[in-house]
């Protein structure tokens, strides 16, 4: 007898299972989207690192030319005349290798009270008298003895005490101090015309010796620091605006993040579509003094998947939400049906149960296989067009395999009336008799879905890249069957000639995915492809046995 109280809730079947697909698919989509965002950021992180790479490879160059001018001026105590430094200077072509470099010199060093030697040092150098400016209370003095490029917008700084400005002051301290190179925070070059130019400074200490010179190697001239002095715009400019142009916007802070300490902003504006968690901050430590630089995509970055993609999955997912809820009210017609017969005989009862357990076997199925074959389908698609296509195609090649079983009553297919059948979709053209040969063999329902998606993939090969569109004579299927019993196994060969020269793929496609998969996972066989001149030959090798397969 049928529960009268279960019918009622039957009619919601339908519904319930098209909210589930539904959510199941929109829960998918969304995670695709999430997975395209996760993605894009991680490629913005490696495009920061390529420039993070040129800023620090740029920075690398500009110390290089700190280290070798403080060779120089140790390999001659200190003693360089202004024509052998500007001999230095020109040879280096700064113009064209140091691209932000404003200027280089030497600095020497005396305690308060003993400027005069340093005067002194100017006199003989520039053959003028200069005195050292402006007047300091601190305990040493620090002026400049040589500077390049020596132009008119440059010569007030010679004999100019880098000691007294607040913001030079520590970095010499710490290069007297240690011995090692330092760098300025933000300053302001007020050198020539522009009084507003940022930049900054590194001093190195000649010989390397920490502490503070003796008095008498002060007397002596030797001691001092030479230094490299930087305009920051031209100098990232030439780091970030080399070819290919990167696709971010930066900036670059002396410390602290402030517009007091900008030291550069690039021109390029960043784009608005990307929020802040595209935004990436790294440090750089130059000379002891720590910079932060934040990086944010520009407008000509893209992302490493198309949006577009988890938009198909959702559509798709809610058009096959549609189908299975369809399916399951044709479902519940069927019940309803097998119910009327169940009150009628026992018989009907068991021919209702097992009717019901074959359908949902197979429903499952097909919508497991619909389900992976729209998966890769869209992974492997460049746009809905593609998606479409490939997906109605392999669709189709699933329903005439579903079309010869039917016809059969869900018992066995012939392999030749199927291979007619899936070369004849492809082609649109009638099959010459010598195309096919082969014996007589019977195919489960396993095997005729497998291979007739196999036979699909391998003639829309065939139709793409080899000569069976020009000639159909191009291509021959031939199988024979092996063994006895249980040990019975189809081998069959797919062979393909022509003048185009077919070779092996630079890369696997889903088709041979798909074709593999049926093969090996499916029905447990093997199959090999042979790529030479003569054309392509694929052979495949399954077991016939369904006992092989359980």
């Amino acid at each position: 007898m049928s529960d009268g109280n279960a019918h009622p809730l039957k009619k919601f079947f339908s519904v319930a299972a098209f909210l589930a697909v539904a959510l199941a698919s929109l829960a998918m989509a969304g995670f695709a989207y999430v997975a395209s965002q996760e993605a894009a950021r991680f490629k913005f992180e490696a495009t920061v690192d390529d420039a993070m790479n040129r800023i620090e490879g740029r920075l690398d160059l500009q110390l290089s030319l700190l280290r070798s001018t403080q060779a120089l001026f140790e390999a001659r105590g200190g003693q360089i005349s202004r024509s052998e430094f500007n001999a230095f200077f020109d040879a280096l072509e700064i113009k064209d290798n140091f691209k932000g470099l404003r200027g280089m010199g030497f600095v020497g060093f005396a305690r308060r009270g003993e400027e005069a030697e340093l005067e002194k040092r100017i006199t003989q150098l520039h053959g003028v008298s200069r005195p050292i400016l402006p007047p300091s209370e601190e305990d040493w003095r620090a002026p400049v003895l040589l500077y390049e490029p020596m132009d008119k917008a440059n010569l007030d700084i010679i004999g100019f005490d880098m000691f007294t400005d607040p913001a030079r002051r520590p970095a010499i301290d710490m290069a007297v101090r240690t011995g090692q190179p330092h760098a300025t925070g933000r300053v302001i070059l007020n050198q020539g015309e522009d009084k507003s130019i940022p930049g900054f400074l590194v001093f190195d200490s000649i010989g390397k010796r920490a502490g503070a010179p003796t008095a008498s190697e002060a007397r002596q001239g030797g001691s001092g620091l030479v230094f490299i002095a930087f305009r920051t715009g031209d100098l990232f400019q030439a780091a970030l605006g080399t070819a290919p142009q990167l696709p971010v916007n930066a900036e670059i802070y002396d410390g602290k993040i402030s517009d007091d300490t900008l030291f550069y902003r690039s021109p390029q504006q960043p784009s608005a579509a990307y929020g802040k968690k595209f935004q990436v901050q790294r440090t750089i430590v130059l000379g002891g003094q720590p910079w932060k630089l934040i990086f944010r995509p520009t407008a000509a970055f893209s992302e490493p998947s198309s949006p577009t993609i988890p938009v198909m999955l959702g559509l798709f997912g809610l058009l096959l939400a549609g189908a299975v809820a369809m399916v399951a009210r044709y479902q519940e017609r069927a019940y309803d049906a097998v119910s009327q017969l169940h009150e009628a005989t026992e018989k009907s009862l068991l021919d209702k149960d097992l009717m019901l357990q074959e359908m949902k076997h197979r429903i499952k199925n097909s919508i497991t296989r619909v389900l992976a074959m729209a998966r890769q389908t869209a992974a492997h698609a460049t746009d809905l067009n593609e998606f479409s296509q490939s997906f109605a195609a392999r669709l189709q090649a699933m329903a005439a395999s579903q079309d010869m079983l039917t016809r059969s009553r869900w018992q066995k297919a012939d392999l030749r009336e199927l291979l007619g059948i899936e070369l004849r979709q492809v082609f649109g053209k009638e099959l010459p008799d010598a195309m096919l040969t082969g014996p007589m063999v019977l195919l489960d329902e396993t095997m005729t879905q497998a291979l007739g998606l196999t036979f699909h993939e391998l003639a829309t090969n065939a139709l793409k890249y080899g000569d069976v569109g020009e000639s159909m004579e191009a291509l021959k299927v031939r199988w024979t069957v092996t063994g006895q019993g249980k040990d019975r196994r189809l081998q069959l060969s797919w062979e393909e000639s022509g003048s185009k020269n077919i070779s092996v793929p630079s890369k696997v496609g889903f088709g041979t995915k798909l074709i593999n998969m049926n093969i090996e996972r499916e029905l447990y066989g093997t199959i090999a492809r042979d790529y030479a001149e003569r054309g392509l030959t694929v052979r495949i090798e399954i077991p016939l046995a369904a006992a092989a397969r359980k």
